[in-house]
């Protein structure tokens, strides 16, 4: 079997994109439905991810293009905000533990009109488990982004023994393969993960999704200019005073 290469690796993920992009079609419309009825309603979209699916989250928080109305909660609030020190952040222990996910939701401090959306490949580790719990108990809706092959194939590690999908009104599926990786390898294994750029499109679909929903219904949607462009703080600024104390944008 020859090694990986560039070209593989863009045949593969061309593939992955017609894939999630022909089957989640429906939930991408449901999705952008359940943002627009909360912005409709002073909401604002929370949206986590841990390891790499915080790249998702920051598809959706903070970025030219994006909604304004968008806050991004991340594991490290727990020591920039909640006063946690910095040795917390070792290891896996805040991802893979449940604990973490009470002050995270504390800190948030989540509008009651706000809509979650958490993104994990495998779906099954404590935090972003127990954020699900605490978003649903508290009656926020739940879009949820995951692999749908991963999830099945791993043992839950909250203690309920539930899954992420388990809490969500939509579910989105990534793609992704069990594991993640997409190109075998000669010596045996696969490299090069997937997950990432299908969750980038799913996010970059929901997003265009609720900007038509909101100018079909005669809004304007607050949207992020980018702030490397002449206007774009005083823009951006003006935007973001609308929801002063609700959205944070940290490095």
């Amino acid at each position: 079997m020859p090694s990986p290469s560039a070209a593989d690796f863009v045949a593969a993920a061309r593939a992955a994109i017609d894939r999630v992009s022909g089957s989640q079609a429906d939930q991408v419309a449901r999705a952008a439905e359940l943002i627009a009825d909360a912005l409709a309603a002073d909401g604002i979209v929370q949206a986590f991810g841990t390891g790499h699916s915080e790249a998702f989250a920051m598809e959706l928080a903070g970025r030219a293009g994006g909604l304004v109305p968008s806050n991004r909660i991340a594991l490290r609030d727990v020591v920039l905000f909640g006063g946690r020190p910095v040795e917390v952040l070792d290891g896996s222990e805040l991802e893979r533990g449940t604990e973490s996910a009470a002050l995270l939701w504390e800190l948030t401090a989540p509008h009651p009109a706000d809509v979650f959306v958490l993104a994990s490949n495998s779906g099954v580790n404590g935090c972003v488990v127990e954020l699900a719990r605490l978003a649903k108990e508290n009656g926020h809706p739940l879009i949820v982004v995951t692999s749908a092959e991963h999830t099945a194939g791993v043992r839950p590690k909250h203690p309920s023994g539930l899954r992420l999908r388990d809490y969500a009104d939509v579910v989105l599926d990534n793609g992704a393969p069990f594991g993640d990786a997409v190109l075998p390898m000669a010596g045996g294994g696969r490299a090069c993960g997937i997950s990432s750029i299908t969750a980038a499109l799913l996010g970059q679909q929901i997003i265009a999704e609720v900007i038509r929903r909101v100018e079909e219904n005669g809004g304007v949607p607050p949207v992020y200019l980018s702030a490397n462009i002449p206007g774009g703080d005083e823009h951006n600024n003006a935007l973001e005073a609308r929801y002063a104390g609700r959205i944070r944008r940290t490095a």
